[in-house]
């Protein structure tokens, strides 16, 4: 059996999504007028995994992602092209600056299924060919997906709790046939709680109810942000309420950003450590185009290091994807990372 992923001492990674080459895009538009066939969008993808892989190697990044490149939209927007039983609405806005309530909605005819998963699987047996490092798989969790699913009074979902429950069966198929696939490395990203901390106490509920089939088969991590469309957040940006829930979720690992909150709740990363879990930090912030140099990445991790976090609980990360941000400046701020954190280890 493959063991699970083990992560070390100032360990750099992603988080998960990388920026698109120009390319990808044009592609992507030309796909929806209809002028690929289905041979040519696997090649333009499979060669956007490629460029997403080849920057993070190029970088030094020691546990790499494939970009999530082959998920067309926003974030969750690719998974239910995978479902059944849903159909698009039109976005509550179409015009003005960029904003969340101009993504992607669905109407839910019947209860949802995916008969043919999610499509994280065939990702992942893609990427695992083009790497000899450490790869991690990342997918959306229960309660995150279901908030773009129409739900309420005469809906098939009641509220968003029903919804969130219909995911579960889906995601423990995903996350079953990726642990049978071979990965060792999965992060389910839930931001939801991070951006509802007033919402209900059942986030890690239906967390732990997806993941049960795999945990102790897989390194599992869970990711909390608050929101990353355009670079902007949806919520007040502090973790101590959620930190509870956060805890409850059972994976060895947080993924939380800090550079763009300029290192704040730092007793939160301690408290996270001395919880047992492993914390991987956002040290390079996404949300701005200045460009991090490693003194200025070494300096967060100093931050982290003083507030009781210990090097060998410690991994290195973006605060978020990368999917919002110019490639241009994708790449400065990966090798940022590796060059902050080589000076940190230097010092040793």
């Amino acid at each position: 059996m493959t063991q699970p992923y083990r992560p070390g001492p100032l360990t750099t990674s992603v988080v998960g999504s990388h920026a698109h080459p120009g390319w990808l895009d044009l592609a992507v538009a030309a796909a929806d007028r209809g002028e690929l066939g289905p041979a040519d969008i696997r090649e333009v993808q499979d060669d956007a995994v490629d460029v997403a892989l080849r920057d993070q190697e190029e970088a030094g990044i020691d546990v790499v992602s494939d970009g999530e490149m082959r998920r067309v939209g926003f974030f969750t927007a690719e998974f239910y092209r995978h479902l059944t039983g849903v159909s698009p609405l039109e976005p509550r806005r179409r015009l003005g600056p960029a904003g969340h309530d101009q993504q992607h909605r669905l109407a839910v005819h019947e209860p949802i299924a995916a008969p043919d998963g999610l499509g994280v699987i065939a990702e992942f047996e893609y990427a695992k060919t083009r790497t000899e490092r450490p790869l991690k798989v990342t997918l959306p969790g229960p309660f995150t997906l279901s908030g773009r699913l129409a739900y309420g009074a005469g809906e098939v979902y009641p509220d968003r709790i029903a919804a969130a429950q219909a995911f579960v069966p889906i995601l423990a198929a995903e996350l079953e046939g990726l642990v049978a696939a071979g990965a060792t490395f999965i992060q389910v990203d839930e931001p939801s709680p991070a951006i509802h901390p007033e919402a209900s106490d059942e986030f890690a509920t239906l967390f732990n109810a997806a993941a049960a089939g795999v945990v102790g088969r897989v390194h599992l991590a869970a990711h909390l942000c608050f929101g990353n469309y355009s670079g902007r957040p949806l919520s007040k940006r502090v973790y101590r309420p959620v930190l509870q829930q956060a805890l409850a979720f059972d994976v060895g690992e947080l993924v939380l950003e800090w550079a763009n909150r300029e290192m704040a709740e730092l007793d939160v990363a301690a408290e996270i450590v001395g919880a047992g879990r492993y914390l991987s930090a956002g040290v390079v912030d996404v949300k701005s185009y200045y460009i991090e140099t490693a003194d200025d990445v070494a300096w967060r991790i100093d931050r982290l290091l003083e507030a009781g976090v210990p090097e060998d609980r410690l991994g290195l990360v973006p605060d978020c994807g990368f999917s919002q941000t110019a490639r241009w400046a994708t790449k400065p701020k990966l090798a940022a990372l590796v060059a902050g954190r080589d000076l940190v280890r230097g010092r040793g």
